[in-house]
């Protein structure tokens, strides 16, 4: 569906450069934006890699494993309907941990396991759960205390001090994830609109 509708802008941008004489600022646009990309990616690419290495040496010496059990009693405060020996807190305080260092592309793939498990337990049902809706809340909010992503955005852009939004960054995504956690929480208890 979402690529039907960026196809839909596409078409719609082209026939109206034409239509009003753009033409040529529209190819412009076409050429600058593939070489910003480039730029983008050429220059995301090392701190992603940097911090992908970092969390994978974590997970190899059990350090994530240690930041698992420091959430261990905010999971079960939150997902009180998951057992406490499952595999689907791992995940998903795997994919808190990963989006608190701003890799919200590597979270990704833990998040993808933590849904999956929390359907499994969920008797595969098509009705999402509680703690699925809990865990979409937990990973769109994604409380961040390094923005990996901003901050390289910010070096590749020549910015004199990239981390200065670092401050701002932690208190924006807190103040998101606490936010989120109480609607959630309202949408649950008084309107009871989850499953």
């Amino acid at each position: 569906m979402i690529s039907l509708i960026f196809g839909l802008f596409i078409i719609i941008g082209i026939i109206f450069s034409i239509f009003s004489g753009n033409i040529g600022n529209m190819s412009n646009v076409i050429v600058k934006s593939a070489s910003d990309t480039f730029n983008i990616i050429t220059g995301l690419f090392p701190l992603m890699a940097l911090w992908l290495g970092i969390m994978n040496i974590a997970s190899k010496s059990g350090f994530l494993k240690k930041l698992t059990h420091l959430l261990r009693p905010l999971l079960n405060l939150l997902f009180p309907d998951v057992p406490k020996d499952s595999k689907a807190l791992e995940y998903v305080s795997s994919n808190i941990i990963m989006n608190m260092f701003g890799l919200g592309n590597a979270a990704t793939p833990m998040g993808i396991k933590a849904l999956k498990s929390l359907k499994e337990l969920n008797n595969n049902s098509t009705t999402a759960s509680d703690s699925m809706i809990t865990f979409l809340v937990l990973n769109t909010t994604g409380f961040t205390i390094i923005p990996t992503t901003i901050i390289s955005y910010r070096l590749m852009y020549g910015s004199s001090n990239p981390s200065a939004i670092t401050p701002i960054c932690i208190i924006a995504s807190l103040l998101g994830s606490i936010v989120g956690i109480l609607i959630n929480l309202i949408m649950k208890k008084v309107f009871r609109w989850h499953s």
